[in-house]
C-alpha cells in the first residue's frame, strides 16, 4: 500500500504484536511466492485457478503457517482475537491478490469449520474436521436454496431417516466454494410438520451416489466460486449427523455475529485498494497542464473515500473490540457489515469516477472492485436484513 495512503487512513497498528508479525510475513508470502504463481498460471481476479492450483496455494499456506490460524490453539490455530483477525484478513485482501480468498481458506477451508468444531464427535473430528484444518481437504457450507435465502428456515431439502441413516434430496443454491469441496455441510428439514420448521445439519460428501454440483456460471464479478448442490436420493450414514437433530439452523447461526463482522475486513481490504488506485491514477493523469489531483472536485473525492474508509474501519474495530472483551454485539456487527459494505461500494464508484475511461474498460482493477465491491451489499446477508436486525435489537428492548 502506498505509504502516504496509509498514513491517511490509518495510524499505529491496532493489533497485537504477533499480529503485526504474521501480517508482514504473509505480505512477504502473497509477494514471493503467490504473485509469481499467479502470473505462471495466468490466474486474475476474473479468471480463477482450478482445484489442482488451489490445493497447491492451500498446502503452501498451511507449511508457512497461515491456513488454520483461525481455529481454536487445538486444532493448530494461532489464538487471535477478533481485532487481529479482522486486520490480517484486511492486509491479505489489500495485496491485491487473486488468491486473497484460499490464504486462509475462507471459502472452502478452515473459516468454514466454526460450527462444526464445536459440535462434532472425536470421530467427525478425525474423518472430517482434521483433514480440512491441514489443507487436505476442502468443505463448503450450503444452506441458501432457490426458496430460502433470507428466510434461511424455509428449507426444501430433506433429510429423511433410513435404516443406519439418511436420504437427502434438495437443491442447495449460490453455495460459496461448492465447485472445489470435498465435502458439504448441509442444512436439511428434518421434522413432520413443516410449521415447525425442524432441520438438522449433516455432512455430506461429494463422491457420494446422488451427490452432484452444478457450476461453470459466473457472479458479476466475473468469478466462479459458487455452485449448487443437487441431492436425489442421497444416502449418508447416521454417524454424519451433526449435533443434535433439529439443532441445524441454531448450529448455523451460532456465531452469525462474529461471522458478519468477519466479512468487513474483505470489504475495506478491497476498498483500499481502489482508493489507492484512485490516488495513483489522480497524481499520474495529466490534464490542462496539470495532475487532476490539483483539481477540487477531484480531491474532495478522494478525502471522502479516505475518510469513509477511515470511519468504516473504526466501526469494524471497535465491534472486534467489544466482542472480544465478551460483550454482546449483535446490532453492532449487523451495522458493521451494513456500514462496512455500502462504504466500500461508495469508494469503488468514485475510483471508476475518477478513473474515468480507464475505469470502466474491463480488465481496470477498478472496474472489477466495482462489481465485487457492489456484491458484498448482497452477500452473506443483504443491507436490508442488516437493518432489520439493527432496528429489532434497538426496539425490541424498549417495546418490552
Amino acid at each position: 500500500m502506498d505509504t502516504s495512503t496509509k498514513a491517511a487512513c490509518s495510524a499505529a497498528f491496532e493489533g497485537s504484536p504477533a499480529a503485526a508479525d504474521v501480517i508482514a510475513r504473509l505480505q512477504r508470502f502473497i509477494a514471493d511466492e503467490l504473485v509469481p504463481l499467479a502470473a505462471a498460471h495466468g490466474i486474475s481476479h476474473e479468471k480463477g485457478a482450478d482445484k489442482t492450483l488451489l490445493k497447491q496455494v492451500w498446502k503452501l499456506s498451511h507449511d508457512r503457517g497461515f491456513y488454520g490460524m483461525t481455529l481454536p490453539r487445538a486444532l493448530g490455530g494461532a489464538g487471535f482475537g477478533l481485532v487481529d483477525q479482522v486486520l490480517i484478513k484486511e492486509a491479505i485482501y489489500a495485496s491485491g491478490s487473486p488468491f486473497a480468498p484460499h490464504v486462509l481458506g475462507e471459502l472452502s477451508g478452515p473459516p468454514r469449520l466454526g460450527a462444526l468444531v464445536r459440535s462434532a464427535t472425536p470421530e467427525q473430528m478425525q474423518r472430517l474436521v482434521l483433514p480440512v484444518a491441514r489443507a487436505e481437504k476442502a468443505i463448503c457450507f450450503a444452506i441458501t436454496e432457490p426458496e430460502a435465502g433470507s428466510d434461511a428456515g424455509a428449507l426444501q431439502t430433506r433429510a429423511r431417516a433410513d435404516g443406519d441413516g439418511f436420504v437427502l434430496d434438495g437443491v442447495k443454491r449460490f453455495i460459496s466454494g461448492s465447485p472445489f469441496c470435498d465435502m458439504a455441510i448441509v442444512i436439511a428439514a428434518t421434522g413432520d410438520d413443516p410449521a415447525r420448521r425442524e432441520t438438522t445439519a449433516f455432512v455430506v460428501e461429494r463422491e457420494r451416489p446422488g451427490f452432484r454440483i452444478e457450476a461453470g456460471y459466473k457472479t458479476m464479478a466475473g468469478q466462479s466460486h459458487t455452485g449448487n448442490i443437487h441431492l436425489e436420493n442421497c444416502r449418508i450414514p447416521a454417524a454424519n449427523q451433526i449435533g443434535e437433530r433439529g439443532r441445524g439452523l441454531a448450529l448455523a447461526l451460532g456465531r452469525i455475529t462474529v461471522n458478519r463482522l468477519l466479512h468487513t475486513p474483505a470489504m475495506l481490504g478491497l476498498a483500499r485498494l481502489a482508493l489507492d488506485d484512485a490516488r495513483a491514477h489522480a497524481c499520474r493523469r495529466r490534464q490542462f497542464g496539470q495532475p487532476i489531483g490539483a483539481f477540487q472536485a477531484v480531491q474532495h473525492l478522494i478525502a471522502d473515500m479516505a475518510t469513509e474508509l477511515a470511519a468504516a474501519r473504526a466501526l469494524m474495530l471497535a465491534t472486534a473490540r467489544r466482542l472480544d472483551a465478551g460483550g454482546e454485539a449483535r446490532a453492532e456487527a449487523s451495522m458493521a457489515k451494513l456500514f462496512c459494505s455500502e462504504t466500500a461500494f461508495r469508494i469503488a464508484d468514485r475510483a471508476v469516477q475518477i478513473l474515468g475511461g480507464e475505469g470502466i474498460v474491463q480488465g481496470s482493477r477498478v472496474e472489477f472492485l466495482f462489481r465485487m465491491l457492489r456484491m458484498y451489499r448482497v452477500l452473506t446477508g443483504t443491507s436490508e436484513i442488516q437493518r432489520n436486525t439493527i432496528a429489532r435489537e434497538l426496539l425490541e428492548p424498549a417495546a418490552a
